[in-house]
C-alpha cells in the first residue's frame, strides 16, 4: 500500500508542529496534556514516515545517478538494497497509520471465571490467571487483585485484577473468551482426559470523565463476607454489592476486609463495566467489522484450547497451533499467541481498507 507523498508532508509537518509546541513552555493543563497525548500518538507514525520519505527520496536521487557511467554499478546495487527494504517500511508506515481503538493505551480489568468443570475448571482458572500475572510482568506491567472468590481445592472461582502499564488492552484485548482446557486431573485415577473451561473478559479502564455516574442511580448493600465453603472470614460487613440501576448491572467485593476499599473497588470495575457497555453501543458497525477479524470478544465464544497431553496450545480464530504449552502457560510464551493476533488484525484492516 503506497502512501501518497502528500500525505507524508502532511504527518512530518504535524509532528514538527507539536515538537515546536510541547518545547515552547507555554502550554499548560489540559492543553498540555492533550498535546502530550497526541504527540506520543503520532511519534511513531512520524518516524516511519520520515524513513519512507528519506527511502524514497534516496531512489530518485539514484536513478539519476544512473546516467552517470562512472556511478552506475553502485547506484544500481544501492538501488536494489533500498528497493527491497521500501515495500516493508511502506507496510509498516500503513499499519501506523490505521485507525487506532481509543482505548488501547488504557490499563485493563481482568475477569477470570470458571466455568463448566467444576474443581477442575477453578484450578484452570488459576492457571490463567498466573499466566497472565507473569505475562504482565515481562512487560513490565503492574497486577492488582481487584477481588476473588477462592476454590476449596485451589484456584478460583473468579477473580478479577487492575492491570496497568503501557499498551496494556491493545495487547489483551483479543483474550476475551472462553478458554478450554484438556488434561488429566490429579484426582482422576483412571487417567481420562476431561475438558473444563473457564471465561476471561478483558474491559478497557476508563479514565474519570469517559464515564458518568450519579449516585441516585446506584443501590448500595453491605454484608458479611464469607469465604470458601461459606464460612465466614471476618466478624463485620464488609463485602459490598453495587447495582447500578439504570442498566441492572451487579458488582460484588469482598476480598479486603475494609467497607471503604471494597466499595471504591467494586466502583473501579463497575465504571470498567458501564465503559465497555457504552463503546459496544457507540462502536456499532465498527464492532460488527471487528467480530469478523480476529473474533467477536464475546464471553461465550470459544477462543483456545490448552491440550495437556499433546503439549499443544491452538487459537480457534486464527487456525494457530503452538507445541508450546509449558512456555505459554508459565507466561512468557504468550507473547507469540498475542503478537500473531495483533498481526492478523492488522493485517485484515489493511487488507479492508486495499477493498
Amino acid at each position: 500500500m503506497t502512501i501518497p507523498r502528500e500525505r507524508l508532508d502532511q504527518i512530518t509537518h504535524r509532528f514538527a508542529e507539536l515538537e515546536a509546541r510541547m518545547a515552547s513552555g507555554t502550554l499548560e493543563g489540559e492543553e498540555f496534556v492533550r498535546a502530550s497525548r497526541d504527540y506520543a500518538e503520532l511519534e511513531p507514525v512520524a518516524k516511519v514516515a520520515a524513513e519512507v520519505k528519506a527511502a524514497r527520496e534516496e531512489i530518485a536521487s539514484l536513478e539519476e545517478m544512473l546516467a552517470d557511467p562512472e556511478m552506475k554499478a553502485m547506484a544500481e546495487e544501492e538501488l536494489a538494497a533500498l528497493r527491497r527494504r521500501l515495500p516493508e517500511a511502506e507496510r509498516q508506515l500503513a499499519i501506523a497509520m490505521l485507525p487506532r481503538d481509543s482505548a488501547d493505551s488504557k490499563p485493563a480489568m481482568l475477569e477470570i471465571r470458571a466455568g463448566t468443570g467444576g474443581d477442575e475448571a477453578a484450578l484452570f482458572a488459576g492457571d490463567l490467571y498466573r499466566m497472565y500475572e507473569r505475562f504482565a510482568a515481562d512487560q513490565g506491567w503492574k497486577v492488582e487483585p481487584v477481588s476473588m472468590s477462592a476454590s476449596e481445592v485451589g484456584g478460583f472461582k473468579e477473580i478479577v485484577a487492575n492491570v496497568t502499564g503501557t499498551g496494556v488492552f491493545a495487547k489483551l484485548k483479543f483474550e476475551s473468551g472462553v478458554h478450554r482446557v484438556q488434561r488429566v486431573p490429579e484426582t482422576e485415577s483412571g487417567g481420562r482426559i476431561h475438558t473444563s473451561a473457564a471465561t476471561v473478559a478483558v474491559l478497557p479502564e476508563p479514565d474519570a470523565v469517559d464515564v458518568q455516574i450519579e449516585d441516585k442511580d446506584l443501590k448500595i448493600d453491605v454484608y458479611r463476607a464469607s469465604g470458601a465453603g461459606g464460612q465466614h472470614v471476618n466478624t463485620t460487613d464488609s463485602a459490598v454489592r453495587i447495582t447500578h440501576l439504570p442498566t441492572n448491572t451487579i458488582v460484588t467485593c469482598q476480598d479486603g476486609r475494609s467497607q471503604h476499599k471494597n466499595k471504591e473497588k467494586a466502583m473501579q470495575v463497575l465504571r470498567a463495566r458501564l465503559y465497555e457497555q457504552q463503546r459496544e453501543a457507540s462502536q456499532g458497525a465498527e464492532a460488527e467489522a471487528r467480530k469478523a477479524m480476529v473474533g467477536s470478544g464475546d464471553r461465550s465464544e470459544r477462543i483456545r484450547t490448552y491440550n495437556y497431553p499433546q503439549g499443544r496450545v491452538t487459537d480457534h480464530r486464527i487456525g494457530l497451533t503452538l507445541h508450546k504449552l509449558p512456555e505459554i502457560i508459565a507466561g512468557p510464551g504468550l507473547g507469540e499467541l498475542v503478537g500473531a493476533l495483533i498481526a492478523e488484525d492488522e493485517a485484515k484492516r489493511l487488507a479492508a481498507l486495499s477493498d
